[in-house]
């Protein structure tokens, strides 16, 4: 069983501390900007070494076992807007854990230290308009040409792409089909031939930008390839259970935090003569999402110990995310029906955290991939 040190609790009054004084003030106006302020909020995050948790202090990390990362995330995810900890785990969880395994120590002095430190923004380009939960369909192709990689191709659903420094791409090396032939290169965003094509306007977490990018003869040394040239898609799906691991975590967080607010408005709100709270159905709809609250927690937490102990988390992290998606659509429907009219106004908190946590059961795998793993792990 997971056990939490005293050095975990304060660290997690800390990151508390910090979502309430640096966070929470903003996400307003960074929501209705579409954008936050990147890399100064990277910035202090990175003085703080809470970019590096888990990595190498040679890089700049922090050499600190997985619990903190856990406690990051559960604490980032109850933060007023779901966006901000989606671009923060895009940095810490997404785009650099193989620059972390794999790379070469040129590429982590280069690229993966800054991003400890919140000098430079990572983003993790692998989902293409016609290659999603697919990946083995990816067509984005890097092309060898003596010492570089001339790349031709587009990625979509590109979290932090419009500020990013850098991208951890997934790309065809070979003419090798499905799985095989793919490498993940290491392309600064300022290369000739990578643009922009435009900023997505999205249904939810608004602060957190997201980009179509495209790639035009984009030219980088075969130097930049994260570890063996032709084992990206290997190395990907090892990343991918990062994602979705600190995902549920943040999720558990965000949905605990939703339901204590509602809890306390279902108090105060009179209505029939009495609270809302007075109101048996209600309460024990409440219960029974906090139980399932609480079961996602420590499933989580199994997870994070077997992750401890060096083993495949694969299934942790996929019926996690399975279990966790489906959970933050029912608190959240909940959550706004309670608040009654109220919370279908933009004023209230509800209705950006129904917008937020939907795309939890499509980003990183949908909710009908997870139970294909599932389905597949059992022989079906």
């Amino acid at each position: 069983m997971v056990t939490f040190t005293e050095e975990h609790t304060a660290f997690r009054k800390s990151v508390r501390a910090f979502v309430e004084r640096e966070i929470d003030p903003y996400v307003d106006a960074w929501e209705r900007d579409g954008r936050m302020p990147t890399h100064e909020l990277f910035g202090k995050l990175g003085a703080l070494g809470w970019l590096g948790l888990e990595y190498d202090e040679a890089y700049g990390g922090q050499g600190a076992d997985h619990r903190f990362a856990v406690v990051l995330a559960e604490e980032i995810g109850r933060c007023d807007a779901a966006g901000v900890g989606m671009a923060i785990a895009v940095q810490t969880d997404m785009a650099t854990p193989s620059l972390h395994r794999f790379g070469s120590e040129d590429l982590k002095a280069r690229y993966l230290a800054p991003a400890i430190r919140g000098e430079m923004v990572a983003a993790i380009a692998v989902t293409e308009p016609d290659a999603g939960s697919d990946v083995a369909g990816l067509r984005t192709r890097a092309t060898r040409d003596g010492d570089d990689w001339v790349i031709d191709g587009a990625k979509l659903y590109i979290t932090n792409g419009v500020q990013a420094d850098w991208l951890c791409l997934l790309a065809r090396t070979s003419d090798e089909g499905g799985a095989r032939g793919m490498s993940q290169i290491v392309v600064p965003t300022d290369t000739p031939g990578l643009r922009v094509s435009r900023k997505l306007d999205k249904l939810g977490n608004r602060c957190s930008d997201t980009a179509e990018l495209a790639f035009d003869g984009v030219r980088v040394p075969v130097a930049n390839t994260i570890g063996t040239i032709g084992r990206g898609f290997q190395q990907q799906m090892a990343q991918f259970q990062n994602e979705r691991m600190v995902a549920c975590y943040g999720r558990v967080g965000a949905c605990e935090r939703a339901l204590d607010r509602t809890r306390d408005y279902l108090k105060q709100r009179r209505a029939f003569g009495g609270t809302l709270m007075d109101n048996q159905y209600l309460a024990y709809q409440l219960a029974e999402l906090y139980a399932r609250v609480d079961l996602c927690r420590h499933y989580n937490y199994a997870c994070a110990e077997a992750y401890e102990r060096g083993e495949d988390t694969s299934r942790f992290a996929t019926i996690a995310k399975l279990a966790i998606g489906r959970l933050c659509e029912d608190v959240a429907r909940t959550c706004l029906q309670y608040h009654g009219g109220i919370g279908y106004m933009e004023e209230t908190w509800t209705a950006r955290f129904l917008r937020d946590m939907r795309i939890t059961s499509i980003g990183g795998g949908a909710d009908e991939v997870m139970l294909r793993v599932i389905a597949t792990m059992h022989g079906m």
